[in-house]
């Protein structure tokens, strides 16, 4: 069934409820059907096709979700880029989705101008014009694609994640189970997809006015101000934006008992973090996600656990009780691709407790990339009837919990134990006058990084973290999509 048939049920049952609000307009669940509609018909004049992907250049908007539903209606692919994403990566994007059709906002033409990979693309679409026209949904199987997104790896091949209207729906389902939203909830989604699982249950979608190329600039203001102005009792959000708004809800005072639900996800929560959003949202219920872009949920736990967790016993970050729809193992470290014999993949599943990369498999957990058979043969196990995803993550599990340990290429091997960067950077948070650190290693020596003014705080740093140099830095990098992750490439650059 094609995947637009969950938003038009809910316009069907909830036409007048707000499907999207902006800063300053908003539509109904009648009004986008209509818009979609419309749209559709447009895209269709034009000569875009069932299969014909479309590279869409849209921020986080109503027309954006208008013209993604109208992509899926009509059986097209919608090839999405995150506004953040650099001139560099538009092009590698472009040259490897090989699209009939772009839409983008004015700016984004503009520069398609100057772009070969973007001149190339033979359908120009605009965002504004639509026709009156009205026709039922693409028919669609199971494994027709619906969807391309691109992870945030900043090096080499871009991986596009294709998603196929199937797929969509079982994270749609793996979302509902997880979020269990009703059409009466008022939610804060700064995550995309959350937004589409919205359209599915009559939600009302409040998009926050968030500058996702300059988070640290943002000061919160207008964000907290939404609370109260659009009575929203839901956010879900990356850690990042919900830190920034508990601190300023905080700063300023605010009253935030309204908000009733927290999901956030995308990088990690350490307690002394889950406590801020406690103290923050005191009448939230806070949900903290582990998964990826690839699997998503893999795992959850409460703020109010986490708040209470002590990963200096444990030496793992707790990410809660792995999703029950979800199958995962944990197996060795190891840089090379892993061979597709059933045999040998069960020889290396790790015991509780015991460090190694995490596989996940399951109905939600995506089973293809788009042209990239390397991404593949690396990020890909087949085991029978089965595809497992290596998450590049490392941790281990205890009686069916599961602990983080960083990401599995930034393990620091020595003699019979690992040196977890990520571990590392949690017990440097505590000291005083440190903002961020970390640990790499560069050629053999261990180099901490420490983002703080203070050079005197050398001395605080414990006995447990070994070291051969302290470099101090004005601020360490961060992914560009959550600003909650440390870029280790960017990091290794600048070193």
């Amino acid at each position: 069934m094609n995947i637009t048939e969950l938003f038009l049920q809910a316009a069907e049952k909830y036409p007048d409820h707000i499907a999207i609000q902006e800063e300053k307009r908003s539509i109904t669940y009648a009004q986008l059907r209509d818009s979609m509609h419309k749209t559709a018909g447009y895209f269709r004049k034009k000569g875009i096709q069932k299969g014909d992907r479309v590279l869409v250049f849209i921020p986080m908007c109503i027309d954006l979700y208008r013209t993604v539903l109208a992509l899926f209606h009509i059986g097209a692919v919608a090839v999405f880029l995150d506004e953040w994403v650099s001139r560099k990566r538009l092009e590698l994007c472009c040259d490897l989705a090989d699209c009939t059709g772009f839409i983008g906002i004015r700016k984004a033409r503009i520069y398609s101008i100057f772009s070969p990979a973007l001149r190339r693309i033979p359908v120009k679409l605009s965002m504004n014009t639509q026709m009156e026209t009205l026709f039922p949904s693409a028919p669609i199987e199971e494994n027709d694609p619906a969807l391309i997104t691109f992870t945030t790896g900043s090096t080499g091949t871009p991986k596009a994640a294709l998603r196929s209207h199937g797929f969509l729906r079982q994270q749609f389902q793996a979302l509902m189970r997880e979020i269990q939203p009703t059409p009466y909830d008022v939610d804060m989604p700064v995550l995309p997809i959350v937004l589409f699982m919205n359209l599915g249950v009559g939600a009302v979608s409040v998009i926050s006015p968030f500058n996702q190329k300059k988070p640290h600039a943002e000061s919160m203001q207008k964000q907290a101000a939404c609370l109260e102005k659009f009575s929203i009792d839901r956010i879900t959000a990356s850690p990042y934006f919900l830190y920034r708004l508990a601190e300023r809800c905080l700063g300023d005072g605010r009253d935030t008992r309204g908000i009733k639900k927290i999901f956030t996800g995308g990088a990690a929560v350490f307690p002394a973090s889950a406590d801020l959003l406690l103290r923050g949202f005191p009448e939230a219920d806070i949900q903290i996600v582990y998964g990826s872009t690839e699997a998503e949920p893999i795992s959850a736990i409460s703020a109010i656990e986490l708040a209470k967790a002590h990963i200096e016993e444990t030496h793992g970050l707790p990410v809660g009780r792995v999703n029950e729809h979800i199958a995962l193992r944990i197996i060795p470290v190891m840089e090379s691709n892993i061979s597709n014999e059933k045999k040998e993949l069960h020889t290396m599943f790790l015991a509780d407790r015991e460090i190694g990369e995490i596989i996940v498999a399951g109905p939600h957990v995506l089973a293809a990339y788009y042209k990239n058979e390397n991404a593949f043969s690396r990020n890909k196990i087949i085991d029978a009837d089965r595809i497992w995803h290596r998450t590049g993550d490392s941790g281990f599990t205890i009686n069916g919990n599961l602990f983080l340990t960083g990401p599995c290429k930034q393990l620091i091997r020595r003699k019979d134990r690992y040196i977890s960067p990520f571990i590392t950077e949690y017990i440097l948070s505590f000291i005083p006058g440190i903002a961020a650190g970390t640990i790499i290693e560069k050629n053999g020596r261990l180099i901490v990084f420490l983002e703080s003014k203070h050079k005197d705080v050398v001395r605080l740093i414990p006995t447990e973290i070994p070291y051969d140099e302290v470099r101090f830095i004005h601020r360490i990098p961060r992914d560009p999509r959550h600003y909650s992750k440390i870029d280790y490439n960017k990091l290794m650059e600048m070193l």
